[in-house]
């Protein structure tokens, strides 16, 4: 693939206002302190979840973490069960007891997200293990960051589905730290994505605030592993511009340094993206003014389904345990 259509740069474009709007809506309403859950936002990572999940289908998997609302809104979960597990409802994805965290959407191979540091990886494998014994050609996409790749279990994964060569799809999104410890404080290299070349699994590393750059790498990706070819990794470099956890922007806690985050939020994916599509006559700002309002007709008709929702009774908190 050398190239991208209009309509398929407008649904990269889509994509990432979906992820955008909805975790803004989100920092908006936090304070009022009726949603409990504890949230790892996305903002300024979107490109990535837009560019792989593009050419991911209905029926690929995507596993992913606790920063995993960018993941699954770009594969197209619903809005309405995912806002409201936010709230802890019953009508909630996961019922109302697992929150942000914890969200699921098999209707479109979502099967749940873990908040296991490195957890995304050995799920995601599975999943790739049983379709290929199945024969199903469906990609498993695992999304896990720099963090993660310190984990045995994540370097395990990779060896298994090497050696088996299953149909895997490895997300490394390196945002350069692990709650606030830097990468350069953990890790002698960033080059993640070498550690998945000696395992004799495809490895490409590249920017990952330009989502055709993305696009283009998760055809090539994609491409290779529905042929049959077994795995392949992807390293994005990106950056988160909010905390760790929660609405606020750590550097006010002297997490890292103020200058860091203004620099990447000067190279915003998606500001970038709307100014080059309108430049190349793509699209028009009073056009993506449009999407922009139809994505946030979509979010809050799912606040008010959520906020109308009932809670889970008492009865319910014994069931859907593990005895």
């Amino acid at each position: 693939m050398s190239e991208i259509d209009k309509a398929a740069k407008l649904h990269l474009l889509e994509l990432m206002l979906r992820a955008r709007l909805f975790e803004e809506k989100i920092v908006a309403v936090y304070p009022a302190q009726d949603m409990k859950t504890p949230v790892h936002l996305y903002i300024g990572q979107e490109a990535v979840a837009a560019g792989v999940c593009a050419h991911l289908r209905r029926e690929d998997y995507v596993f992913s973490t606790h920063r995993n609302h960018g993941h699954l809104l770009c594969k197209g979960a619903d809005l309405k069960p995912i806002v409201a597990e936010l709230y802890g409802r019953a009508t909630g994805c996961s019922k109302g007891k697992g929150g942000s965290m914890h969200f699921v959407d098999e209707k479109v191979g979502c099967m749940g997200t873990t908040a296991i540091v490195g957890g995304s990886a050995p799920l995601g494998v599975g999943a790739a293990l049983a379709a290929k014994l199945r024969g199903e050609n469906r990609v498993s996409a695992i999304f896990f960051g720099d963090g993660a790749s310190d984990e045995g279990t994540t370097y395990e994964s990779l060896s298994f589905a090497s050696l088996r060569k299953l149909p895997a799809l490895f997300v490394c999104e390196n945002n350069f730290y692990a709650t606030s410890s830097k990468q350069s404080a953990r890790q002698p290299c960033a080059e993640i994505y070498k550690r998945a070349e000696a395992l004799c699994i495809p490895a490409e590393h590249m920017e990952g605030n330009d989502v055709e750059a993305v696009y283009f790498a998760a055809s090539r990706a994609v491409e290779h592993i529905r042929s049959g070819k077994g795995p392949y990794f992807l390293q994005f470099d990106t950056y988160r511009w909010k905390g760790h956890v929660g609405p606020d922007c750590d550097y006010q806690k002297g997490c890292r340094p103020k200058e860091e985050l203004d620099e990447w939020m000067k190279r915003c994916p998606v500001s970038k993206y709307e100014a080059k599509l309108i430049s190349e006559k793509v699209t028009t700002f009073a056009s993506v003014e449009k999407i922009r309002a139809g994505i946030m007709e979509g979010v809050e008709a799912a606040w008010a389904f959520a906020k109308q929702s009932p809670y889970p009774g008492p009865e319910e908190i014994l069931r859907d345990v593990y005895k």
